[in-house]
């Protein structure tokens, strides 16, 4: 009819023919789906509701009423005949059943289906229907029948014929689980004073059924309401309906204590803020790397960097590993930014890497790497500082920031870096991290067609550098006495490090040297080949009375040989 052709329009559905339009009309109507079948294409004039793995059959599909044929997942719920499928339940029925003009029995189905089933097959079939859109968020389960006979009534008023029969099954019947809900509980929730009669009145007017039982009321939640399933869903109903403009604001009784200071998450920020002084940007980069990105930079495979996790559906074949390491993205990062004509580059990632140990769980470690590359220029009147003492400067910041005791640079294995310009970093003799000049030939493995490239990397453990951050600073008071500072020059061979002969300093047995440092590294004109010359300043100062120029005399020519015969080098002159 007329009418009932321009509802459905109106609504947004287009008019197919009487029966169709009738099933519509009615979920238009009372919001659950109806789906009318023509009886004589049911083969065996019976059907069954089953997924395809459990028939035994391989690779089903079927031809859906938008006249597409759709091979269908084998945990997708089908309602089937005799011998094939007829629907996708609760989505979109069979082409093979469709009402038509020429249709004169009719199987009409009214039914209730999981949501999350209807959803999963929904989105993996990717078809969304006016059915799916109702079954995916819930229907009335004990509306099943009303909608049926609606339907049944307007299909015999408007197109004729006899209802013949109903068949209700129904195997297991759902039961609303009632709520205990006290009055004081929901003023409380609610910041009311509502009495037992207002809250029961509000239910009432809702249609849901409540019961006094003195201090609190049971609820018996309708099939309609699947939502309402706790005591703050039952507050949320009164509230709505007693207005949420009446409630009154007020200020939370509940006594809160102070957060407490996280040490690591202070100390991580206070990292952030000190390399990002000395001029380093920070990237954020995936967690994810493959396998070669450890073979472009030369890891061995007896490296304990390979023992990474695999990720079960990676996006790709480069993003299939989780990082053992920050050293290969920040590489691409240098590269991203040096194809970009980006002369001066320090980055810095502050990132977690993971390590498959044979247990159930990874080893996360939380980790400081950086980059440092600065393209070469002349320079007229001074030479460039190199650029290992640079970064190794920046990293001594750090330490000297968070008041780091007993660190040293040794010289370094890492299979990425070059050999007399590569350093182990001992906290403690514990390793906590490695800084050094990547070699020259991953250069040319990553293309990168720069004369006299050098990068600089680094690589921190800060989960084990912050164990010895200690937990307050000791205070000194200024010294009494003054000090007297002596220098000393010694070339030694270029193969020893520098920080050995550091440590030989500060070591050496006396209570009147206060600090060491070096302050020149230096090879060239007046050095013989294969020597370097080195010169310390040493810090001398008693802490009970004022050294005379022969006691400290005394302690620096002591000093001195004991350096020259340690390192078989000479004073320079």
């Amino acid at each position: 009819p007329e009418w009932l052709k321009k509802r459905l329009e109106k609504c947004g559905i287009r008019s197919i023919n009487n029966v169709v339009d009738i099933t519509n009309y009615v979920l238009l109507e009372f919001g659950h789906p109806l789906h009318a079948f023509d009886a004589d294409k049911i083969a065996g004039k019976r059907i069954r509701i089953a997924t395809s793995d459990t028939t035994g059959l391989q690779n089903v599909s079927i031809y859906t009423l938008d006249r597409i044929e759709r091979k269908v997942p084998e945990d997708t719920l089908l309602i089937w005949d005799s011998e094939k499928p007829i629907a996708i339940a609760g989505i979109m029925g069979g082409l093979n059943s469709e009402v038509d003009k020429n249709t004169t029995n009719i199987f009409l189905e009214s039914a209730y289906f999981e949501p999350f089933s209807v959803r999963r097959t929904s989105k993996s079939l990717g078809l969304v229907s006016e059915s799916s859109y109702r079954f995916e968020r819930g229907t009335d389960i004990e509306f099943l029948i009303n909608a049926l006979n609606r339907a049944a009534f307007l299909i015999k008023e408007i197109a004729g014929g006899i209802i013949y029969e109903l068949i209700d099954s129904y195997p297991v019947r759902c039961i609303p689980v009632p709520l205990e809900i006290r009055y004081e509980g929901i003023n409380k929730f609610l910041g009311t004073q509502l009495s037992k009669e207002e809250m029961l009145e509000i239910l009432k007017r809702l249609q849901i059924p409540a019961e006094n039982r003195g201090d609190y009321f049971i609820v018996y939640p309708p099939s309609a309401r699947r939502d309402i399933k706790n005591n703050s869903d039952v507050a949320e109903e009164i509230a709505r309906l007693y207005g949420y403009d009446r409630i009154k604001s007020t200020i939370p009784r509940r006594f809160t204590p102070a957060a407490q200071s996280n040490k690591k998450l202070k100390i991580i920020s206070q990292i952030r803020d000190c390399i990002r002084k000395q001029g380093f940007i920070e990237v954020i980069n995936y967690s994810f790397m493959s396998l070669e990105s450890l073979d472009i930079i030369g890891v061995p495979e007896t490296d304990k960097r390979r023992n990474a996790i695999s990720i079960k559906n990676p996006l790709s074949k480069e993003d299939s590993f989780l990082r053992t390491t920050l050293i290969p993205s920040l590489i691409e990062n240098f590269k991203y930014n040096l194809d970009r004509e980006i002369e001066d580059i320090r980055l810095f990632e502050i990132s977690k890497v993971f390590e498959d140990t044979g247990k159930q769980l990874p080893l996360e470690s939380l980790r400081l790497g950086g980059i440092y590359y600065r393209e070469k220029k002349p320079s007229l009147w001074k030479e460039d500082t190199p650029g290992f003492f640079i970064v190794k400067g920046i990293l001594e910041s750090i330490f000297y920031e968070f008041r780091i005791k007993g660190y040293s640079f040794i010289s370094s294995s890492e299979p990425f870096l070059l050999k007399g310009q590569a350093s182990d970093i001992n906290v403690n003799e514990e390793k906590v991290g490695y800084i050094g000049l990547l070699l020259p030939e991953i250069g040319e493995r990553l293309n990168i067609k720069k004369p006299k490239l050098e990068i600089f990397l680094f690589e921190i453990d800060l989960d084990l550098l912050i164990k010895f951050i200690p937990d307050f600073i000791t205070y000194v008071s200024i010294p009494r006495y003054p000090s007297v500072e002596r220098d000393i020059a010694i070339v030694v061979n270029e193969d020893i490090p520098a920080s050995d002969i550091l440590n030989m300093l500060k070591t050496f047995p006396s209570d009147v040297i206060e600090e060491v440092s070096i302050f020149d590294h230096y090879k060239g004109a007046n050095i013989p080949e294969g020597m370097k010359s080195l010169a310390f300043s040493i810090i001398y100062r008693s802490k009970e009375r004022t050294l005379t120029d022969e006691e400290v005399e005394k302690v620096h020519s002591s000093l001195v040989e004991y350096i020259l015969r340690k390192t078989g080098g000479e004073l320079r002159k």
